[in-house]
Formats: C-alpha cells, structure tokens, sequence
C-alpha cells in the first residue's frame, strides 16, 4: 500500500532536478554515494573493536575466573561492572587530560602586558 513505485520514483527525480538543477544531481549522487561508504567503514570498524573486546573478555563471558573455576552470576556480574567502570575512569581520564592541555595553552586573564609591547617596537 505504501510501496514506492517506478512512477513515484520518477515524480521524485523531477521533483530534485526542478530544486537542484540537472547540473548538480552529479555532485549529489557522488556525496551521497561518500556518506553511504563512510557509514559502512565506520560499522566495520565498529564491529571489529566489539569482536576485539569480546575476545579479551571470553573467559569471563564464559564464566570462568582465572583458575577455571565457574563464576556465579552476581561474579560475572561484578566483573562486567568493574570493567566498565575502569572503562568509563580511563575515558574521563583521557578528556580531562585533553581540557587541561588546551587550557594551559590559553593565556591566563591579566598576562598580556601592552607596555611591554611598546618597548620591543
């Protein structure tokens, strides 16, 4: 009922080329075909670092400690929440770290002394 048709599609393009013209529907299509690309990097290379994570993890995904023993699910439990917490300290760390490097490079209010520019012209 709400399918889009071959007749649909083509009120659509004429819709486009009246708004954008016909010499920019080249330049339409090759950014919309960069942002298709772009997307699907990114989704790769997100599920790349979730693989990459879940296989650090597999022991504890598994519910075993290091000896091999079973875990209970309030261990693993506990587990998984310790590591995103160390997880969530590291990225909070990292930010901090950037904020407090670019503000240390911001002059401080009050530093900047006009005489001392009058004397070296």
């Amino acid at each position: 009922m709400m399918g889009i048709g071959f007749p649909e599609l083509m009120i659509i393009l004429v819709i486009i080329m009246i708004i954008f013209g016909a010499g920019k529907l080249p330049e339409i299509g090759s950014a919309f075909g960069r942002s298709i690309k772009n997307f699907k990097t990114s989704m790769k290379e997100a599920q790349e670092e979730d693989s990459e994570g879940a296989e650090g993890d597999k022991a504890a995904i598994e519910g075993k400690d290091a000896d091999g023993k079973e875990l209970s699910d309030e261990e693993k439990e506990l587990l998984a929440r310790q590591k995103a917490q160390a997880e969530g300290e590291a990225k909070d760390k990292a930010m901090k770290d950037t904020a407090d490097a670019f503000t240390s490079a911001l002059p401080r209010k009050g530093s900047y002394d006009y005489s001392k520019d009058q004397e070296k012209a």
